[in-house]
């Protein structure tokens, strides 16, 4: 059995960018050589997620609004309240409260099958990694186990 470790770099572009990270992943795993085992993608960011959803554009903007009405960016969060906040704190603090509530609704990783040397994905199935914050740079590791 190998454990392959992989990171992709990412440069997000807005708040809830749904970036399609399946052919990276496919190529990272054809590179890999794994014919049968699994494949975890996880995020290395505590406001973007990784999920396995439909890339039909008219639902992922569903999606987005959904995102929004669970945690908008016009709610007061006390994680925002910098008077009073002592923990986790950095130069130049996002305003990011509303992104970390999204965050409970999703995943950080997804953990899928490897038969064949590839991804099983159902027929609709695409990989995303998800922008709950603001535009940067992200990574999103992969480990894959296999032989």
């Amino acid at each position: 059995m190998k454990i392959i470790n992989h990171l992709i770099s990412l440069k997000t572009a807005a708040t809830l960018d749904f970036i399609d990270i399946t052919d990276k992943v496919k190529t990272k795993l054809k590179r890999a050589g794994i014919r049968r085992g699994v494949i975890n993608i996880q995020s290395l960011h505590t406001t973007m997620a990784v999920i396995v959803q439909e890339g039909e554009p008219l639902l992922i903007g569903d999606l987005k609004k959904t995102l929004e009405k669970v945690a908008p960016r016009t709610v007061k969060y006390m994680h925002d309240n910098f008077e009073i906040r002592t923990v986790n704190m950095n130069p130049n603090e996002p305003v990011n409260g509303h992104s970390h509530c999204k965050a409970l609704f999703l995943t950080t990783s997804s953990f899928l099958n490897i038969i064949d040397g590839k991804l099983q994905l159902g027929k609709w199935q695409r990989i995303f990694a998800v922008e709950l914050d603001n535009a940067r740079p992200r990574q999103i590791a992969l480990q894959i186990i296999g032989e």
